[in-house]
């Protein structure tokens, strides 16, 4: 498993509460979606199971060394004092919408035995924000009752959503989106081929979220943001620029390129939006509105993407206006 990018502050504040003995049982990582909170429990359980087994020293971080016995079962997916929840995959190999009660149920084996290895078990849900109802419920019961040494850490992308029971039973860690600087360090280690304007126009896509940048890796996103840059610069007055977007984003085999434009030109527009006031700001931010409706309406409504493409780079052209008449 690889080091934490980021969040060094949420990891002291998870170790420090297990080693000061003031280990709540319930805990909420609550922050934006793909910034890795997910990441960050799994290798925040993995940590502390090995440092409840006694097989690491104590230390300012989440990593393990890779002879570790503890993070080797973990590792493996045969960790006896560790389970975790998600969304199942059917049989089409699609996820399931919920994480049902019966899958809450079935931690029951867990929590009715006793530990293996130490006297700590962990159960990670991502995301808390999956489960229906009834799951919910079940939980609760475990929350309001939990086990000697059961830790629970429950993802969550919208706090808001949980029961107002479970939140009032779990302490809340909070995640905000990680900067630029460590972006790109996550983007290299997993694109290690990437170029410097893709890497750019990347960080700039997955504004604070790995999960979001990494979505866009292969979708030659640079190219679409230097492509709509330039309509912004100089209006496209011969529709050059438009009509050879639609013509690469506008076939089938381009549908991931198009959907990824469908999400990069309001972000474009609201990026623009932030540098301008009076007259310059108020255009803009009507055609960041009407781009935004064009755009989530282009793949539910089957419009033409070619020409929903043309459009929508009619909306960033405006800018090159405001910039002359300023």
């Amino acid at each position: 498993m690889t080091s934490l990018i980021g969040h060094d502050l949420q990891a002291r504040t998870l170790l420090d509460a297990a080693r000061g003995g003031r280990m709540h049982h319930g805990w909420i990582l609550a922050g934006p979606r793909g910034v890795g909170k997910a990441s960050f429990a799994r290798m925040a359980a993995r940590r502390l199971l090995a440092e409840a087994a006694g097989t690491v020293q104590t230390g300012d971080t989440l990593d393990l060394p890779l002879d570790n016995p503890n993070g080797r079962l973990f590792d493996a997916g045969t960790h006896p004092d560790y389970a975790e929840l998600t969304r199942l995959e059917k049989d089409n190999g699609d996820l399931a919408r919920n994480i049902s009660v019966d899958q809450v149920r079935g931690l029951q084996r867990l929590l009715g035995s006793v530990p293996s290895l130490s006297n700590r078990r962990i159960i990670v849900i991502d995301s808390a924000d999956d489960m229906e109802r009834g799951a919910a419920n079940a939980l609760l019961k475990n929350l309001e009752e939990p086990p000697a040494g059961t830790v629970f850490l429950l993802v969550a992308h919208a706090p808001a959503r949980l029961l107002p029971t479970i939140r009032s039973r779990c302490r809340v860690l909070r995640f905000a989106s990680l900067d630029h600087e460590a972006l790109q360090v996550i983007l290299r280690r997993h694109l290690p081929n990437v170029t410097a304007d893709e890497l750019d126009a990347l960080v700039r896509a997955g504004e604070g979220s790995p999960g979001r940048a990494l979505g866009y890796a292969g979708l030659e996103l640079g190219q679409i943001e230097h492509a709509l840059a330039a309509i912004a610069a100089d209006g496209d007055p011969t529709n050059k620029r438009r009509l050879a977007l639609a013509k690469q984003l506008g076939g089938k085999a381009a549908r991931p390129r198009y959907e990824a434009f469908l999400e990069r030109v309001p972000a474009f527009l609201a990026s623009a939006a932030r540098l301008q006031q009076g007259h310059a700001l108020k255009v803009t931010l009507t055609g960041w509105e009407q781009a935004k409706q064009l755009a989530s309406g282009a793949v539910i409504l089957s419009l033409d993407p070619a020409s929903v493409v043309f459009e929508l780079c009619s909306y960033v052209a405006v800018l090159a206006q405001e910039r002359r008449a300023a």
